[in-house]
Formats: structure tokens, C-alpha cells, sequence
């Protein structure tokens, strides 16, 4: 499994989501920096971020279900903490 961290926020959705996905590949993108002055930019940074996840849990999942399986996982963290989050959610050999 690869991981990009940046910081606590970043280690917190890697966390949740190999918790609760299982993945056999995550990547944690923080893109918090090309939104500097954008609306929902959060001046500690982290608030932009996108996740490329692979898992066995998303086997027969459309593309929709993947997306809200990620969302589900990092529900708090979207309403706290995240403002924008790109999701790039695929099934084993995909």
C-alpha cells in the first residue's frame, strides 16, 4: 500500500480508510496548496485533498456506491476538516 502523507489530517484519512476499506493501494493527496485564496482554503492547510483508493470491497460496487463508501469512512472529517475531497475509487485489476 502507498501513502503520500503531509500531515494530521492526511494520517487521519489513511487511517479511516484502511480501517474501514481494507485497500490494497491508497494514496493521500493533500492539493491544498492549489486553492490558496479559493473559497473552503483553510489557512492551516489540509483542506483539499484527493484519495486514490484500491480495494476488494469495491467488487461489484458502481461508481456512485465506491464513492459513497469513502464518504461514509471519512464522514467527520468532510464536515469538520475537508473541504473538497477527489475520489478515484477502483476494484482490484481495474
Amino acid at each position: 500500500m502507498s501513502e503520500h502523507l503531509t500531515g494530521p489530517v492526511a494520517a487521519e484519512i489513511t487511517s479511516r480508510l484502511t480501517e474501514a476499506l481494507g485497500p490494497t493501494h491508497l494514496q493521500v493527496i493533500d492539493d491544498s496548496e492549489k486553492h490558496r485564496g479559493h473559497a473552503g482554503h483553510d489557512e492551516r492547510g489540509e483542506s483539499h485533498f484527493t484519495v486514490e483508493i484500491e480495494s476488494p470491497r469495491f467488487v461489484g460496487m458502481s461508481r456512485v456506491e465506491r464513492q459513497r463508501a469513502v464518504n461514509s469512512a471519512l464522514a467527520e472529517l468532510l464536515v469538520e476538516r475537508v473541504h473538497a475531497l477527489a475520489i478515484k475509487a477502483r476494484a482490484p485489476g481495474e
